[in-house]
């Protein structure tokens, strides 16, 4: 599977222009505040997901990530990348949603789910108005990475923004972060031995 081209005639579109000036995150949110809503198209389900939804159900982690089309990923994104998709079985363990967001258009979006076998929800923001909400910054043609923590309420817990000496936080950072906002398993009822 070839993960980079040489093929660059993807690169150059309105998006490119658009995020091409550096602008550092300048994400404001508090913890305990709710995070702004927006309703996107998930390409790895084929269905639309309106982050609302999951208030009062379960804590979500918010992944934005960096890719440029659908053959160029920012080399400090795809291992990330990788390794939330590696890991996505041990967030829905502990019942926590990770959705990913791209600012990928749907065409490009669902040849990335497809070469890296996408298993979490991939939603595609190619106007990138999510990122510019969220203040997660941009440069040479595409936002930046950060990743926010959200609890079962919808109020953030936990944010990393983007920065070279630390481009994205860690599954085990996010999954310590979200161990205290997972509800505890029931615990078994004790049964009597005659």
């Amino acid at each position: 599977m070839q993960l980079y081209s040489k093929n660059f005639r993807g690169l150059l579109n309105r998006r490119f222009l658009h995020n091409f000036l550096p602008i550092p995150a300048t994400n404001q949110f508090y913890c305990d505040v709710a995070t702004p809503d927006f309703e996107l198209p998930d390409i790895t389900n084929g269905r639309r997901v309106h982050l609302r939804d999951y208030r009062g159900q379960q804590p979500v982690i918010l992944a934005f990530t960096r890719i440029f089309t659908e053959k160029q990923y920012c080399p400090l994104c795809l291992p990330h990348i990788v390794a939330l998709n590696k890991n996505y079985h041990r967030f829905t363990e502990l019942g926590v949603e990770v959705l990913m967001l791209t600012s990928t258009d749907e065409r490009q979006s669902q040849i990335v789910v497809r070469d890296l076998g996408l298993k979490l929800p991939l939603l595609s923001n190619p106007d990138c108005d999510v990122f510019r909400r969220y203040g997660v910054g941009q440069a040479l043609g595409a936002p930046l990475p950060a990743q926010f923590v959200l609890d079962e309420a919808g109020k953030l817990r936990y944010k990393h923004l983007f920065s070279f000496l630390d481009s994205n936080a860690s599954v085990e950072t996010l999954l310590d972060q979200v161990q205290p906002w997972v509800p505890s398993p029931e615990p078994a009822a004790a049964v009597a031995v005659p």
